[in-house]
């Protein structure tokens, strides 16, 4: 592929947001996966439920300046939001990692045969089981799959690789426990996208079973903070930016280099890695994180699904009972476990 091509939606969108797409459109790479599933243009109940929801992340976060500030804001802020419905769950201890497996609350699902192992976001620092239990719980219903949200060790109080350490634990868990690696998916949200993608690569150089698919949701993949989307989308971005990435990766990574593949997957070799879904939306200060990362693993042999969402926050699929497209974002993630787990849904 030799130009950029931008999906038949943002071709046709309005007039109004041509700006938006244009300046997308300059910052994609040549060749790049953003050019995957057609989401279409963002509809005005969309754009009022973002600045609704963007509004109520600022009135939560302000004056949250620390990394224990901002964990305190975010918990705070998903305590408002409505816990999942319809499951089934229990507390599980994966080899020393605190977890909570979940499933449909349907007597035809057959527990233990599929299963979405999610990381949540937070920054390396923050988000918890109670924080991302909405969307685990969705995904759970959704996939027709069990669900083990993990709760792994929190920065600075633990830095790297402990949290990378703690999602491989647990997918190595699942494995011990009866699942089998091609009923698997690895997922989780910026963060949590992140260590998603270090936890199989690590598995992949250990040369031990990978997972069926890997969704990651905006993830972090470069803590050197090189994309262009850092500045181009700073102003259209209040929820995370250079700054916020510079904070977290010196209380991660301390001393160690931001571009080490082991914790910036946009260096690593992406050679054999599983099918790949990545969400981003299209103001967002981590765009080219997702961008870049859909480039190099296509160029690498992946099969890569990439989706730009227009005019979607930081984290938006934790927001069901706000926005629309959480919902259809999630379906889609969900869409995407089904077809890459070995045993079919009935």
């Amino acid at each position: 592929m030799n130009g950029r091509i931008l999906p038949a939606a943002i071709r046709k969108a309005p007039k109004r947001l041509g700006c938006l797409f244009l300046a997308l459109a300059a910052l994609m790479p040549i060749g790049s996966a953003a050019v995957g599933q057609d989401i279409g243009p963002q509809s005005e109940v969309s754009r009022q439920q973002v600045e609704k929801l963007v509004g109520l992340w600022k009135d939560h976060f302000v004056g949250a300046d620390s990394l224990q500030q901002r964990r305190t804001a975010f918990r705070t802020l998903m305590e408002t939001m409505p816990g999942p419905t319809r499951i089934q769950l229990r507390q599980v201890d994966a080899d020393g990692v605190d977890a909570e497996l979940m499933w449909p609350a349907r007597l035809h699902h057959p527990i233990g045969e599929r299963v979405i192992l999610y990381i949540h976001g937070g920054g390396f620092s923050g988000g918890s089981i109670r924080t991302h239990s909405l969307l685990a719980g969705s995904l759970a219903k959704a996939a027709s799959s069990d669900v083990l949200l993990i709760e792994y060790r929190l920065t600075p109080e633990y830095t790297y690789p402990a949290q990378i350490n703690d999602a491989l634990t647990a997918y190595r868990w699942l494995l011990d426990n009866g699942y089998r690696s091609e009923n698997v998916v690895v997922a989780g949200d910026g963060a949590g996208g992140n260590i998603a993608i270090e936890t199989v690569l690590r598995q992949k150089q250990a040369a031990k079973p990978l997972p069926a698919a890997v969704i990651a949701l905006s993830p972090i993949t470069d803590l050197a903070a090189t994309g262009g989307s850092m500045t181009a989308n700073a102003d259209s971005d209040p929820l995370i930016g250079r700054a916020a990435i510079e904070t977290l990766r010196k209380a991660y990574l301390g001393n160690r280099s931001p571009t080490d593949p082991q914790a910036s997957p946009l260096y690593a070799d992406m050679t054999g890695f599983p099918p790949l879904l990545l969400q981003v939306g299209s103001g967002e200060a981590l765009l080219d994180d997702t961008l870049r990362l859909a480039d190099k693993a296509r160029q690498a042999g992946v099969d890569v699904t990439t989706e730009i969402w227009p005019g979607m926050p930081h984290q938006w699929q934790l927001f069901p009972s706000l926005l629309d497209d959480a919902d259809r974002a999630s379906q889609n993630i969900a869409e995407f476990a089904i077809r890459n787990f070995a045993d079919k849904p009935e």
